[in-house]
Order: structure tokens, then C-alpha cells, then sequence
């Protein structure tokens, strides 16, 4: 079993960070994709339709991996009960308070933009309740996930420490990525599978807002949750991925065609969504090995600005969705260019949320609903510099 490693992994920090603030563009970009969406500009842009799935294919499964090594590095340094209450804090918190101060807004605000806000009294009360659901919870979601995985893992990371041996660590020492990719294309299959069968057994519960994020979108990205944790108890797992790999990242390319094409000729009713969890199953399994040996390289050290933006990354993310649609609900419509709005798009939610950070910084409430961690006199001194 290895130790918690003496030297801060900088590079999978940082990797965190940009995947979290890669939501921005990726938001942006849908606004003028041909993705429907609550505002959409007047004409799509191929390219920008491209670049959002191309960002959607594989961000939050790399993200997720490297969320379960540092809940397992975590782990390591906290009795069990202690940690499952600082990691919920950290998660929780912050999910509980951007729902009445950021989501609720939101939701409001799409009501009398879209003109559905006169229609609300006519909802039943479950229909109430599941659009409540989507709409409070919207850009949140991956934080109620970490929350599930948190409380699934104090029997998962218990069982995985107490089952650590000789037999486990050669086990991962001849682990290869052929070896990842079955087991991933057979996890992928599983899922599907389980998708298919809830909807031919009962279609509605795909569309509840709580199932959807509680349960399936959980059990997609707990494998990848898992992988992280025993990246960091085999180091050798962490090898394979920071190791580039001309494999996948072919396989990653060949992926995300066949996620493009499932997008284009594939239909709902068929197996569309079955054959798409198989696709970005794999195509986030090779990814990660694209993106770590890529921050491997070109991002492991330690920087001020990027020490800032790696602190500042969860709030960005939380602030910038609301903007985004007002950008989208209000601007957009008056800027006749895709480029032009999307770049306008991005120096608008990007300049707006550090400035709302840099006021957050200085209300220790604020501070302590959007981090879940109390104000200290020592977190007033290691602020990160601009």
C-alpha cells in the first residue's frame, strides 16, 4: 500500500481545476451549438457543436477519477467518521448554498424567459417536484454525486483497505491498459444493460430528476471514482495513466468519432443513450491516460496564478452557469456572430466570476458556504496571490 505521498500532486490539482473550469466554455459553447438548450442563439455552429462534444465526451469521467484519488488519500489521513464529514462538508456546503442563491435565480429567470412562469399552477404536484429537481439541482449534480459516493465509500474504501495484499499488488503491477479497456467495455455493457432493462420496465424513471442524478448517474461514474482510489494505492496504476500511451490515444480519437456518429444517425427509442454510455465509457478510460501523461508533463509544478485558479475553481464553476444564461437569455440575441458571442460569452462570465470570487474572499461567510471549510486565521494568510 503506498503512503500519502510527501510532495502535493500539482499536476492532478491543476488537472481538477481545468476540467472544472472547462464547464465555461463548454456552457458557452452551447448556446450556439445545434444542442438544444434553455437559450439557444438563432444559428448553430458546427465547429462550436464539435468543440462542446468533444469537451462533454470525457471531462467529468477523467474529473471523477481523480476525485477518488483524493478521497483516498483522504481517507488515509482521517478516522473513517471524520472523513466522510469533512469530505460532505466540503461537497455538501457549498451544493446546499448555491441552490438558494445561484439555482433558484436561475430557475425564476428561465421561467419568464422562456414564458413558462404563468404555466407553473397548472404543473401537478410531482410534475412540480421533478422539475424542482432538474432545475435546483441543473449544474450541481456532480456535487449530490460526490456526496453519494462519499457515503457508498465508507464500505468501499474500508473493504479496499482491509483487502490490500501481496496478491493485489501484483495483480496491478501486470495491470495494462488492454486489460482496463475489457473491463471498462464490460462495465459499459452492464450499465447499458441496466439502462434498457428500466426502460422497457418503466420509461418515466429515467426522467425523474433525483433517480437520474442519484442513482444512474452515480453508478456511471463510480467506476471511474474507483479507479482513481486504486491509482493511488497502486502506484503503478498511476504510472500507466501519466505514461503516454499512442494506443489511447488513437483509441480516444476513434472513440469520439463513434460518439459523433452515434450523436448524428443514433435514435432515442433504439439504443442511442445504451450505446453512447459504452462509447464514453472507454473513450474516459483513454482519456485519462491522454490528460494525465499531458498534465504529467506540462503542468506539475507549483505556481501562484495557477495555485489561485486551482482555489478558486469550485466557486468560478457554481457562479458561471446562472451568468451563462443570462448571457445567453439577454445578450446573445444581439450579437448576430457566433464568434463574436462566444468570445463576448467567455470575457463576460469569465471577468464576472473573479470578480465575484475576489468579493467572496473578503465575507468569511461566504467563504465558509462556498468551500464548506470554517474561516481560519490560517486560511486568511495562505490566500493565493493573483
Amino acid at each position: 500500500m503506498s503512503t500519502i505521498p510527501a510532495q502535493r500532486e500539482y499536476f492532478l490539482d491543476s488537472i481538477r481545476a481545468w476540467l472544472m473550469l472547462l464547464g465555461i466554455p463548454f456552457h458557452i459553447s452551447l448556446i450556439y451549438s445545434s444542442h438544444v438548450w434553455h437559450v439557444n442563439s438563432t444559428e448553430s455552429s458546427w465547429w462550436l457543436t464539435l468543440f462542446n462534444d468533444f469537451i462533454h465526451s470525457f471531462r467529468m469521467q477523467v474529473f471523477f477519477v481523480i476525485s477518488g484519488y483524493f478521497s483516498y488519500m483522504l481517507f488515509l489521513r482521517y478516522p473513517l467518521k471524520r472523513w466522510w464529514k469533512v469530505r460532505v462538508e466540503r461537497v455538501g456546503i457549498p451544493m446546499l448554498t448555491a441552490i438558494p442563491l445561484l439555482t433558484l435565480p436561475q430557475f425564476i429567470m428561465l421561467q419568464y424567459v422562456k414564458g413558462k412562469a404563468d404555466n407553473w399552477q397548472n404543473l401537478s404536484l410531482y410534475e412540480k417536484y421533478n422539475t424542482l429537481a432538474w432545475e435546483l439541482v441543473s449544474h450541481l449534480w456532480f456535487l449530490l454525486v460526490l456526496v453519494v459516493m462519499t457515503t457508498l465509500s465508507l464500505w468501499l474504501f474500508s473493504r479496499m483497505r482491509r483487502h490490500l495484499s501481496t496478491r493485489s499488488e501484483t495483480f496491478f503491477a501486470n495491470m495494462t491498459y488492454g486489460k482496463l479497456s475489457v473491463l471498462f467495455l464490460l462495465v459499459g455493457i452492464a450499465y447499458a444493460g441496466l439502462r434498457r432493462t428500466l426502460f422497457m420496465v418503466y420509461p418515466p424513471i429515467l426522467s425523474d430528476g433525483l433517480f437520474n442524478f442519484v442513482v444512474m448517474q452515480t453508478l456511471y461514474y463510480l467506476p471511474f471514482f474507483i479507479l482513481g482510489a486504486l491509482a493511488f494505492v497502486h502506484p503503478q496504476l498511476k504510472t500507466l495513466f501519466t505514461t503516454p500511451s499512442r494506443g489511447c490515444t488513437l483509441g480516444a480519437g476513434l472513440a469520439f468519432i463513434a460518439y459523433l456518429l452515434n450523436q448524428r444517425y443514433g435514435s432515442g427509442d433504439a439504443w442511442m443513450y445504451e450505446t453512447e454510455s459504452v462509447i464514453t465509457m472507454l473513450l474516459g478510460l483513454w482519456m485519462v491516460n491522454v490528460v494525465f501523461s499531458l498534465g504529467h508533463r506540462l503542468l506539475n509544478f507549483k505556481s501562484a496564478r495557477v495555485t489561485y485558479f486551482v482555489n478558486a475553481s469550485l466557486f468560478i464553476y457554481l457562479v458561471h452557469h446562472p451568468l451563462t444564461l443570462f448571457f445567453g437569455a439577454f445578450i446573445t440575441p444581439h450579437i448576430s456572430s457566433n464568434l463574436l458571442g462566444f468570445t463576448a460569452g467567455l470575457i463576460f462570465v469569465v471577468g464576472i466570476a473573479i470578480a465575484l470570487y475576489e468579493i467572496h474572499l473578503r465575507i468569511p461567510l461566504l467563504r465558509f458556504l462556498f468551500s464548506g471549510k470554517p474561516a481560519t486565521k490560517v486560511d486568511k494568510s495562505q490566500q493565493p496571490a493573483s
